[in-house]
């Protein structure tokens, strides 16, 4: 009696370990489709982040020229801000990225 007993909670301890090993296995097989597909979001919207200031300050760049036309290049000035704009916003966008990642996997860890 006690030895049926003994393999009762042997198979009902198996048998949670399986079904937990599956819901991880699932959630993690989730995860992956998920983080390639945000992965390539996420490098069609740092690219879009950095391309729009650059072209904006191009454009603000060429108006300006032909506005008001002096010795130093507006176009050549603003492009160039317009890029290190992007750059930090990229920047930016991937360390809070980053951040939110860690503390997810930390949060799991505990």
């Amino acid at each position: 009696m006690v030895d049926a007993a003994k393999h009762k909670a042997a198979e009902s301890a198996f048998i949670r370990q399986v079904g937990e090993k599956e819901a991880r296995k699932l959630h993690a097989q989730r995860k992956v489709t998920q983080t390639v597909w945000s992965g390539l979001g996420m490098m069609g919207l740092i690219g879009w982040s950095v391309a729009v200031p650059t072209l904006l300050g191009a454009a603000l760049g060429i108006w300006l020229d032909k506005r008001y036309p002096g010795v130093h290049s507006w176009t050549l000035t603003l492009l160039i801000i317009g890029l290190v704009v992007g750059c930090l916003n990229a920047w930016h966008w991937v360390a809070k990225e980053d951040r939110e990642m860690r503390r997810e996997l930390e949060a799991k860890d505990e």
